[in-house]
């Protein structure tokens, strides 16, 4: 097994090669072993001016690594003789305009140990924050008229909208996606559960947007990621901009080029494509680049700006230059108004 990227005189001296493989481990580590395994690996990292993403999931390692040429020859190396893990497999190698782990050493996640955001265990940043774990009780059990009344119960305490959907509903979506990481419930489970709050989130009612905003009569397009089958976002963000007086179309495509069939049809001056608001879908950013260009070359007169949200974007492990967009949403409000203020910035039109 070998790898190796050819430099030529064509490249600049600071490109960035990029390796992504899998292997299963010898032995199972324990959670200590694993920690260790992390340090390690991020001291090694840090001295080689390497960035990359590490997950242990049952039995199997799964690594992408980036960073200069030499720098990942010289791991790869190391890689192979290590014993810890065997049947190495390279899934891809290329080469990338910019480090899209730029700022981690490493980033590990062990589905063998407890996940990141245990909905026991979330801080409460928001005073809406702190009911998130009794609205994931009522998903899990399957109460849809339990959620719903939790929901209103929260908009009849004065909670806004925005509020609602930020530190509520978006937040139980994060919980529900954790739960199903550790075993903790069915993939069905997460569906019907995501299909409840987004049912739930359209009672929520959103504050009036700004005269002059809906003068503009934007569109947008409202589409998740190709073969994405969670909508949550997607749906509430539909229900903000229709309430903003914007036109807006929605796509749930099964490839890029039925999405790119869709925007060249309908023109729109924004498009927002959306990741699952549940569950991090860390393999699905090179497939998410390559729809933002080809949406972009769909409708190079009309589209104005390009959105992405999800999980990921949501806990910052990753940017809108990650996929080439020029937006990425931590939350669906507020979309409203940044994307206006895009589409009006990038066109240089008048407040």
């Amino acid at each position: 097994m070998s790898f190796q990227i050819e430099t030529t005189e064509v490249n600049p001296p600071d490109w960035t090669s990029s390796l992504t493989y899998q292997s299963k481990a010898t032995s199972r580590p324990t959670p200590g072993d694993l920690r260790e395994l992390a340090w390690k690996a991020r001291q090694r990292n840090r001295s080689l001016g390497v960035t990359g993403m590490l997950l242990y999931d049952k039995g199997r390692f799964f690594q992408t690594l980036e960073g200069p040429p030499k720098s990942l020859s010289v791991l790869w190396q190391s890689i192979n003789e290590d014993r810890r893990h065997s049947h190495i497999e390279i899934l891809s190698e290329h080469i990338v305009p910019a480090q899209l782990f730029g700022g981690w050493d490493l980033l590990s996640y062990h589905a063998d140990e407890e996940p990141f955001h245990k909905v026991d265990k979330i801080k409460p940043q928001h005073g809406l924050t702190s009911q998130v774990p009794a609205l994931m009780e009522l998903v899990l059990n399957g109460d849809d008229l339990g959620i719903n009344a939790f929901v209103a119960s929260a908009a009849e305490q004065g909670w806004s909208g925005d509020a609602i959907i930020t530190h509520l509903i978006e937040p139980t979506a994060r919980a529900l996606g954790d739960a199903w990481l550790s075993d903790d419930c069915s993939e069905v489970d997460l569906t019907i559960g995501l299909s409840m709050l987004q049912l739930a989130g359209h009672a929520v009612r959103h504050a009036p947007t700004p005269q002059s905003l809906r003068q503009r009569r934007y569109s947008i397009m409202l589409a998740t990621a190709p073969g994405e089958p969670h909508a949550l976002g997607t749906s509430l963000l539909a229900d903000l901009f229709t309430d903003a007086g914007w036109h807006v179309d929605m796509a749930f495509p099964d490839s890029d080029q039925a999405l790119a069939n869709q925007l060249a049809s309908q023109k729109p001056d924004a498009l927002d494509i959306g990741l699952s608001d549940a569950l991090p879908r860390q393999q699905k950013l090179k497939l998410l680049r390559q729809t933002v260009e080809r949406s972009r070359f769909a409708s190079p007169d009309h589209l104005t700006v390009v959105s992405v949200g999800g999980r990921l974007f949501a806990d910052a492990a990753a940017t809108a230059e990650s996929v080439g967009a020029d937006h990425a949403r931590k939350t669906a409000s507020g979309s409203t108004i940044r994307i206006a203020e895009l589409i009006r910035q990038k066109r240089q039109l008048p407040r």
